[in-house]
């Protein structure tokens, strides 16, 4: 009976969606009036990582930058900065990074300085960052589209299975 409510107990901790961890930097010089801010942990994207699952994302986003009073480019890196603790409980991680602008009916693709749409990124645990440059006078959000995974399970010892975002602009 003991090893059977045990068993419950993690499986029902395995099934729990996974939220993302996050944190932001600024390399403010030439770019003090960009603002960066963490998305809430409810709209982080999500997914159910166990035991040998081949899974999807659930889209979410991750950063909203303010860049509404400068007139530069910002360049932008999204990096993953735990992959040598994911690679424990992940064969493979990769996820479609959104970048959206805030318009006055909602939040659209972004576009380069040329009007074309922002092609399409993935962040991967092999390539583990992403870089991009958006327009100044705007605001933007950063954001898991999509994604999938197969999954080895958690193992607490190894370390965990939440990737951990790192923005910078610079």
């Amino acid at each position: 009976m003991k090893r059977k409510l045990i068993f419950l107990m993690a499986a029902a901790l395995l099934l729990t969606p996974w939220p993302v961890a996050y944190a932001y930097g600024s390399d403010t010089a030439g770019h003090a009036s960009v603002q960066v801010e963490a998305a809430p942990t409810n709209a982080a994207p999500r997914w159910n990582a166990y035991g040998n699952a081949i899974g999807g994302v659930t889209a979410g986003d991750l950063f909203y930058i303010d860049a509404t009073n400068t007139t530069t480019d910002i360049p932008v890196t999204l990096v993953i900065t735990n992959t040598d603790q994911l690679i424990h409980s992940y064969r493979y991680l990769t996820l479609n990074v959104g970048v959206y602008t805030e318009t006055g009916t909602g939040w659209e693709k972004a576009t380069t300085a040329s009007g074309e749409i922002l092609p399409d990124t993935y962040i991967a645990m092999t390539n583990g960052q992403v870089s991009f440059k958006l327009a100044g006078y705007a605001r933007y959000k950063i954001t898991i589209n999509n994604g999938c995974f197969y999954s080895y399970g958690n193992d607490t010892e190894k370390g965990s299975a939440i990737p951990a975002f790192y923005l910078t602009t610079q």
